[in-house]
């Protein structure tokens, strides 16, 4: 049921990062994630250097603009671009947000998704078409949202079962955005993560965020992993297993040891689960 792909922990690729990266890679690092609209097409310099990590390491395609639960025409003409740029690249894993970021235009914000059976059907039929496209199962994130979604006919949990079923696609499960919605909404992380199509995880997302003033929690990816998030990562392998796994950082970018340094927590909360199935 699982898509081929990496193992182990991972970072996302950004050429902010590159002059570090060059200078030396932090050895926890398995893999690299990247947002292929930022990468396809893109010659000169970036792509010589993209294709020599490419040659070296996985990579795995993390999608920000398909827009799957939006009332535009499904971006067929982007996903051939994806398609050719995977092969090109030797990628075998491609994720997207469950979510809409567009209406006449790119909104560059990941909404939430009516929960309701019309939407299911909605979301569904534009994945299969997606995963025909790309001749592949891609995985479908569970996103961060702020308002809560709109004309719900069925808990966000039941929401996700039923598309990836309905579509039978993977999951791509966000740790941190659990913990983000779960302390903004009020619910418990763990209820609604045991709740899922667990059996489907592909590929595992872990990140920082921020805290507002009056508590609200944002979704930044712009500073280190907390405690509370690492612990539900843990449960998260705990129910899963030790699924791929990389580290957010789209901004606020520390030194490359730093990243690395979490990197490497997510390769030790690994083995320490690998060795007790082993055991």
């Amino acid at each position: 049921m699982r898509a081929p792909g990496p193992s182990g922990a991972g970072l996302g690729f950004r050429r902010e990062l590159l002059s570090q990266l060059d200078a030396g890679l932090p050895p926890a690092i398995d893999f690299f994630e990247l947002a292929p609209e930022n990468w396809a097409g893109m010659g000169g310099r970036s792509a010589k250097q993209l294709r020599g990590y490419t040659e070296r390491f996985p990579f795995v395609c993390h999608g920000l603009s398909l827009d799957l639960g939006g009332p535009r025409p499904l971006d067929e003409a982007l996903l051939r671009r994806i398609k050719g740029f995977m092969r090109e690249h030797g990628m075998q894993l491609y994720t997207e947000h469950l979510s809409w970021c567009g209406d006449d235009g790119q909104l560059y914000d990941l909404l939430p998704i009516p929960c309701s059976t019309d939407a299911v059907r909605w979301v569904a039929d534009r994945i299969r078409r997606a995963q025909d496209i790309l001749g592949m199962r891609i995985g479908i994130e569970n996103a961060s949202y702020y308002v809560a979604p709109p004309g719900a006919e069925m808990s966000e949990a039941e929401f996700i079962t039923a598309v990836v079923r309905e579509a039978d696609c993977l999951l791509h499960l966000d740790v941190n955005n659990i913990y983000v919605n779960s302390l903004n909404f009020g619910f418990d992380a763990l209820v609604f993560m045991r709740a899922l199509p667990l059996e489907r995880t592909c590929y595992l997302h872990v990140a920082g965020h921020y805290v507002e003033d009056d508590g609200l929690r944002v979704d930044t990816h712009g500073a280190p992993v907390i405690d509370p998030v690492w612990v539900l990562l843990d449960a998260a392998y705990e129910l899963c297993g030790p699924q791929p796994t990389c580290l957010e950082r789209d901004f606020n970018f520390p030194a490359l040891d730093d990243l690395g340094a979490e990197v490497a927590q997510i390769a030790a909360i690994q083995r320490r689960h690998q060795q007790k199935a082993a055991a």
